[in-house]
């Protein structure tokens, strides 16, 4: 039943996938209702996502299913709560009817629940979008659908920058190739901004294709999606990429590499050496100053601002990352260190970091070998013998991820529970003198200690969330719902909206009942993922 005045439309974009060029793609699960305009201004896009067949589903169903809709609408909000440009979730709706979906692919589908999700943004409008218009390509071959028509892409920019950016459209009235560089200008800072704010809370998108990149500098289409746990800035979080091209550690890279890609598809509207000077101008720049600056508000650097602080940042990401440490609990525990080193606490201090390191059971899981070793053997041999055929099967960095397992694991191996936390406690011991000495120097810029260490924590706690969506906590909400409890959806979702817990009147943590194991136990929802959490597989469907 529609709404008074909507109109569905379903639209048609085109997008790189993977690094390639896949044609004209287009919503083939989302369907476009209409704008609603407020009285101040705002212009919100409905959308329903899963809603049915639309042109561009073809083959497929156009339903979504109970599970991804429920990590999307979660998600979604999360991000909201998170300051994190995003779209929103106003609803989430199941029925009974049931779709047939191979959630691991492997040949194994199995019946579940359509659910549709309602969507709302200012527009849903992608880099994709103004890919309709580029011509054959040199390596598929294939084409967007409106090749040539040049006067659509005026079109569609004049509508996006009249409509969206209309300070640029005021500013640049008479000259369109300024308006035009203006707005790409603007959309590079606000692409560069979000994937900043992504790196530091440790959100990994997992589908960074052109057709997944807001016009808007929002975070659109959450597919396999995840947070960090431990930290390994190699993290993939979609099972289907197999080349790790999406990887937590490669989001801002592979950003600008879309953003180029746009750039490309505005031209001639924006001649492509005026559009690739204002990327190399303003990306990295934008997306450095922005990370650094939410790095220091996040370590609690609140009065001065040092040349050194960015290679502070980066030796305790190292040190995260050699003491298998958890990436969000890490950042909130660090609002707890006491600065003066006379103070009492610190072998205790120590102690709840070593807590949040893995255990030798955790990195034995982590490192564990992915190919059987004959297998492996054979692929060696095979680069040994034939490099051409090797090369082409496209496996390279997957064998070279597969030897560090195996060097990992053998190391590992070899490992007491007691060397392991001797070794994370010297690392950790290193960084928090280092840590010390520059929180002194922030502290000399102050007039009043008492008053710059209340602000020290208050920045630090307003900064690094204490809840964010982990997989393993959308999972028991899932598995609940599909049993037809949704109990535990309302209660994230409660959680989520006050992630910092550092609101007046935040509400106390309930208890979340660990859906799976033995132990039959209560976990928090702050708590480290149990082992079985990483065995999830994320897919999209």
């Amino acid at each position: 039943a529609l709404l008074p005045g909507a109109e569905p439309a379903a639209h048609c974009y085109c997008g790189h996938q993977f690094g390639h060029f896949a044609g004209q793609l287009g919503d083939g699960a989302a369907m476009y209702l209409g704008e609603v305009c407020t009285a101040a201004g705002e212009r919100w896009e409905l959308q329903l996502k899963g809603a049915g067949p639309t042109p561009f589903s073809r083959q497929a169903d156009g339903r979504k299913v109970l599970r991804s809709s429920i990590r999307e609408f979660l998600c979604s909000e999360a991000m909201f709560h998170l300051g994190i440009p995003t779209t929103r979730a106003g609803a989430c709706v199941t029925s009974e009817s049931t779709v047939a979906r191979d959630v691991f692919y492997d040949g194994n589908p199995k019946y579940e629940k359509c659910t549709v999700v309602l969507r709302i943004a200012s527009t849903f409008i992608r880099f994709g979008s103004f890919e309709i218009f580029k011509s054959a390509d040199e390596h598929s071959g294939r084409a967007g659908p409106s090749v040539g028509r040049s006067d659509i892409r005026v079109q569609l920019l004049n509508y996006v920058i009249s409509s969206f950016y209309p300070e640029i459209q005021a500013a640049h009235a008479s000259d369109s190739v300024q308006r035009n560089a203006a707005f790409f200008r603007e959309v590079t800072r606000r692409t560069a901004r979000m994937v900043a704010e992504w790196q530091c809370v440790g959100f990994c998108h997992g589908v960074l294709n052109t057709d997944n990149m807001s016009i808007l500098g929002l975070t659109i289409d959450y597919g396999p999606f995840g947070f960090l746990d431990r930290y390994d800035p190699d993290h993939v979080c979609n099972a289907s990429d197999n080349t790790g091209r999406y990887a937590y550690s490669k989001q801002p890279e592979v950003c600008k590499w879309n953003l180029q890609k746009l750039a490309e598809a505005l031209q001639p509207e924006l001649p492509l050496e005026l559009g690739e000077a204002i990327l190399a101008e303003e990306f990295d720049t934008e997306f450095q100053r922005h990370y650094l600056q939410k790095m220091r508000r996040k370590l609690g650097l609140v009065q001065v601002e040092l040349e050194e602080d960015g290679a502070l940042v980066s030796k305790l990401l190292q040190t995260m990352h050699l003491t298998g440490a958890d990436f969000t609990n890490t950042f909130y525990l660090l609002s707890s260190f006491l600065v003066d080193p006379e103070s009492p606490g610190l072998a205790e201090f120590l102690a709840r970091l070593m807590e949040q390191c893995a255990s030798l059971e955790e990195l034995r899981l982590a490192f564990r070998p992915q190919m059987d070793p004959r297998q492996l053997s054979m692929m060696l041999m095979l680069a040994q013998s034939n490099p051409q055929l090797f090369a082409l099967m496209g496996t390279r960095a997957g064998i070279a991820r597969e030897l560090e397992r195996v060097e990992q694991q053998s190391q590992l191996e070899q490992l007491s529970a007691a060397e392991l936390q001797s070794r994370n406690q010297d690392h950790w011991a290193t960084w928090l003198q280092a840590y010390r000495a520059r929180l002194d120097k922030d502290l000399e810029g102050a007039g009043d200690a008492a008053a710059w260490q209340a602000e020290r924590v208050r920045v630090m706690r307003a900064s690094n969330p204490k809840y964010v969506l982990r997989n393993y906590i959308a999972q028991n909400a899932i598995e609940a719902a599909e049993r037809g409890d949704f109990s535990e959806v309302r209660r994230v979702l409660k959680l989520l909206e006050t992630p910092y817990h550092c609101e007046a009147g935040a509400a106390t943590e309930p208890e979340a009942t660990e859906a799976r194991g033995a132990t039959g136990g209560q976990r928090s929802y702050s708590s480290k993922p149990p082992l079985w959490a990483a065995e999830l597989c994320v897919t999209s469907s």
